[in-house]
């Protein structure tokens, strides 16, 4: 049986032909660690109980509507959720920030190598070449682009966050604290606050639920299902198949083997699953509802 072969300063040009599976094909590549796996989840949550509770307000007028109000209780209760949500969403952006830094003081030398990196978030020349080369891959043109780490629509969906969570946050703090803001701000900015955060909501729970879904599960190489999110762990084949580029620096620099782990048990991997198609469910439900209600019900 062949073994791995780690890279050395005598062999410093090895491919991803030249390397076999690394260590035993129970173990899978780890993409994402603990602490990001629980933010994701606490976000699905959080982002689904501010949709349902806000959503019912926004459109109140609907049969649904009046429905998901009864089952949290009435509007006053879906009020409290919502905040609560609100809350934990913050919590999490919060967390998220610090992580950055623990990050940056751990593994970069500065802030410039760190958000300028080949792993890092932020866009680069590199994303406007995949982007030009992905509408070129679809019309067979050429070749389907080599990602890393990070692929631009990743990239979006993720700034979309930092996007939403200021726009919608600080326009629903407004919203919830009035008194004291409008010792600082005039108080028809209170109305433009209302529209501001009404708006911009239905456009994240529309964004969400129709492209974040599409990039992420409907894709045909991950349909119906991708949980890579939720169990953090992804097999050789897929990383090699989606981040390429990723995998050969793996390769280069000797650290594909510390990055392999074991896989779920499982009956892990059906409670996973469970909870995605939830969520998966219930994120088609709101856009139908939402389409339904500004087709036939708007007021």
């Amino acid at each position: 049986m062949e073994t791995t072969k780690k890279p050395d300063s005598e062999s410093p040009g090895l491919t991803s032909s030249e390397v076999p599976p690394t260590g035993s094909e129970e173990k899978q590549f780890l993409r994402f660690k603990r602490l990001n796996r629980i933010l994701h989840i606490v976000m699905i949550v959080s982002f689904m109980s501010l949709a349902l509770t806000g959503m019912t307000l926004k459109f109140a007028y609907t049969g649904w509507a009046a429905f998901l109000s009864r089952l949290f209780g009435g509007f006053e209760s879906a009020g409290y959720i919502h905040r609560v949500a609100a809350v934990a969403m913050i919590g999490i952006f919060i967390a998220h920030i610090v992580d950055i830094v623990r990050m940056k003081r751990h593994h970069y030398t500065s802030w410039r190598s760190f958000i300028f990196g080949p792993d890092s978030m932020v866009f680069n020349r590199k994303d406007l070449r995949d982007l030009i080369g992905n509408f070129k891959w679809f019309i067979g043109r050429g070749p389907r682009p080599a990602y890393g780490r990070w692929t631009y629509w990743e990239k979006f969906d993720y700034f979309a966050v930092f996007w939403g969570i200021a726009v919608i946050g600080s326009t629903g703090l407004t919203l919830w604290f009035p008194e004291f803001f409008t010792r600082f701000i005039p108080g028809w900015y209170l109305n433009v606050a209302t529209i501001i955060h009404s708006d911009e909501a239905l456009l994240a729970v529309g964004f969400i639920f129709t492209v974040h879904f599409f990039n992420t599960h409907l894709r045909p190489e991950k349909f119906p299902m991708d949980i890579v999110v939720f169990t953090g762990r992804m097999t050789l084949d897929e990383l090699k198949e989606d981040k390429p580029e990723e995998y050969e620096a793996l390769v280069k620099t000797g650290k594909l083997d510390v990055s392999m782990v074991e896989q779920y048990p499982p009956i892990v991997i059906r409670v996973i699953r469970t909870f995605a198609w939830t969520a998966l469910c219930v994120g088609f439900s709101i856009v139908i509802w939402i389409i339904y209600a500004m087709l036939f019900a708007y007021q």
